[in-house]
């Protein structure tokens, strides 16, 4: 087994992590005015279509996915809302990411999708719980 094969889960879990925290801290620059704020504009209001529903998945689902706690569902919804960001805002701008400004949109939209159907890779949350619900159902003591 070489040193790819050996290290992708490993890698894979570096990868959610990033992912995850960066987007975390997109949605926390845009609902709390931390980091730098947002960009182009102000703080959403509370319940604001589409500012502060976007913020408020860039928060939610990076933690969910930085945590590894509910990962594949919690990426599939950061994954559609980058596909909505692109071609709702970015699309009638321009055809091509790198004309029309929304190369993060598409980079994040394939990023979640991608672990969304790979998984989480090791360290996550999620791997603890089904690690502890594996053992409770094997029978304590049982002897063939």
């Amino acid at each position: 087994m070489d040193l790819f094969d050996r290290t992708k889960a490993h890698v894979l879990a570096l990868f959610r992590i990033v992912i995850g925290f960066l987007f975390a801290l997109h949605g926390a620059a845009t609902l709390f005015n931390v980091l730098g704020g947002p960009k182009g504009g102000g703080v959403p209001a509370f319940g604001e279509w589409p500012g502060w529903w976007a913020a408020a998945i860039q928060l939610v689902g990076g933690a969910l996915v930085l945590l590894g706690l509910g990962t594949r569902w919690a990426a599939l919804v950061c994954s559609g809302s980058m596909a909505y960001a692109y071609f709702s805002v970015h699309q009638s701008i321009a055809l091509l990411p790198i004309q029309n400004g929304g190369e993060p949109a598409a980079v994040y939209c394939w990023a979640f999708l991608l672990i969304a159907f790979v998984g989480p890779g090791t360290w996550a949350v999620d791997e603890i719980f089904s690690r502890a619900r594996s053992t409770e159902r094997e029978p304590a003591g049982v002897t063939g």
